[in-house]
């Protein structure tokens, strides 16, 4: 049973957590922050996470030895786009027009130019900020046709927006996935050649996935990810040191196309996923040993994760031949309202704060690294801002927090747009199956006779195989009111109500009409 009673929850929903928590930070120099996100890397393929796995991740498990992990860390989507929204933001995905899905390598910006982002928020106070890596949250790309009713690029204008519009100084990367075209790298506003040919994976010796698009001639996809962490790591040697650093690293590994290189092609002798896996560690090795090189380690904030669970495209089959598991002992994977879908791994080191070797089983979102640092920085949030972040700087110090001061009960969203309610004992996903790629899928589901929502005992069942829902109507009755309350409000932490970007009325929101909301 919830060890909170119903009225004590709603009475008290607009304290799931702060936006900004009340805490004591001595007022020191300002640390670093080197935020690294991987693409579809699985809760289990971190051996810190998953000691019974089967890839070697020495760099990774260092920050773990070094750091705190946060064993229920969570993505608000299981895919990619609405992942990097939250992170940034701190915001919900789903409270913007994207109810579903991803955005491709066109699409038009997702984050509004006066959405506060971590990165604005560190910039305005005193911090350089820098983005190298994997956008995917659209951009005011120059189209030829300016309606944008076509695909042709004027490579040599200038894009509306990137992500200096959303408060990085500087940014060098890609605009999607690395199988989503255009193909070619953008420094700050302007694309780095005008030398540019459609091609074709056959065209460019790729045996997976890859989508035939514009690819510039300084484009290689075999050699993006050390692109990402050469470029990352010499961002840090060559900083000035004047002012406190914000780096944000999203990596387009170990996601499709699955191309390990050199020495890392066919290492494991398992297949080119986990040899990828063991590639994108090297590269995390490549800016841990810059931040030693320069010195700066102790005050540097590090955050290791994953956007969403480990892609079928892994070879589920034979990994699991080998005895890996993606995901660990979580059902599903990426796309999937399940936790294989959205929990990941989640390690912050910060040598001068955190205890080494430490864990925190706090529910925990990646957006709360936007309350995190307002705390650290001593910074307040407006209304409209962060709504749905809390600060786990409390955690990460070991000082003594109020519960009250932790989310409560968190959403879950799956590549379909299916909710799930979590709180830590129990979860309720608004489907009859998956919501995502895995089956049963919703209507395999339903036609096997299914219930049509499920619900599970995180705590006795973090496997999700014994579904509860006809045995605790009390329960369900309690979390759709606490996930109707999260909708509505437009936030989840303390403070006024905020309009989402939507009505409240689309498709799949229909369990709140079940419920009569």
């Amino acid at each position: 049973m919830i060890k909170f009673p119903i009225c004590l929850v709603l009475a008290c929903f607009l304290a799931f957590g702060t936006g900004c928590q009340s805490t004591t930070f001595e007022k020191t120099t300002k640390p670093n922050l080197v935020y690294i996100i991987c693409d579809d890397l699985g809760y289990g393929d971190v051996s810190a996470f998953n000691p019974e796995g089967k890839i070697a991740t020495p760099n990774i498990d260092r920050l773990a030895d070094e750091g705190m992990m946060f064993t229920d860390a969570h993505t608000t989507s299981s895919v990619c786009t609405p992942t990097r929204y939250n992170v940034l933001t701190g915001r919900y995905n789903w409270r913007t027009d994207l109810k579903s899905g991803v955005l491709n390598g066109y699409g038009p910006p997702l984050i509004d130019e006066d959405r506060l982002t971590f990165a604005s928020l560190l910039r305005d106070h005193g911090y350089q900020t820098a983005m190298i890596g994997k956008w995917h949250l659209g951009m005011d790309l120059p189209f030829v046709d300016e309606a944008g009713r076509g695909k042709a690029i004027d490579w040599s204008r200038p894009i509306g927006r990137t992500p200096t519009s959303n408060g990085f100084d500087y940014f060098w990367g890609h605009g999607a996935s690395l199988d989503f075209p255009p193909y070619v790298y953008i420094e700050n506003n302007r694309y780095t050649s005008t030398n540019v040919s459609v091609k074709s994976k056959k065209d460019l010796g790729i045996d997976c996935v890859f989508r035939t698009g514009p690819i510039a001639d300084n484009f290689d996809p075999f050699t993006t990810l050390d692109e990402f962490c050469d470029r990352s790591a010499a961002y840090i040697q060559d900083w000035d040191g004047e002012k406190p650093f914000a780096l944000y690293v999203p990596l387009t590994s170990p996601h499709t196309p699955i191309l390990p290189t050199g020495e890392w092609d066919g290492k494991s002798g398992i297949n080119n996923y986990v040899d990828f896996v063991m590639q994108t560690d090297a590269g995390v090795g490549k800016i841990l040993d810059a931040l030693d090189a320069r010195g700066i380690t102790g005050n540097t904030i590090v955050v290791f994760t994953s956007d969403n669970g480990c892609s079928p495209r892994a070879d589920f089959k034979t990994l699991e031949a080998h005895g890996h598991q993606a995901n660990g002992i979580f059902r599903g994977a990426k796309a999937d309202i399940w936790e294989g879908g959205h929990r990941v791994p989640h390690i912050v080191r910060w040598p001068a704060k955190v205890e080494p070797g430490t864990r925190s089983d706090r529910l925990t979102l990646l957006g709360d690294i936007v309350a995190t640092m307002a705390d650290i920085v001593g910074a307040d949030f407006a209304p409209d801002e962060a709504e749905d972040s809390v600060s786990f700087y409390a955690t990460l110090t070991g000082q003594e927090e109020d519960p009250s001061t932790k989310h409560q009960a968190i959403i879950n969203h799956s590549v379909n747009g299916t909710f799930a309610v979590r709180t830590k004992e129990w979860k309720l996903c608004f489907s009859a199956g998956s919501g995502g790629w895995a089956e049963p899928k919703d209507k395999q589901a339903l036609a096997m006779g299914l219930p049509k929502y499920q619900l599970y005992n995180m705590v006795n069942d973090p496997e999700e195989s014994n579904n509860l829902y006809e045995k605790h109507p009390e329960i369900i009755e309690q979390l759709t009111e606490i996930g109707t309350q999260i909708v509505v409000n437009g936030r989840s932490t303390p403070g006024e109500p905020q309009p989402n970007d939507t009505a409240n009325d689309w498709r799949q929101l229909d369990w709140m009409k079940d419920a009569g909301q």
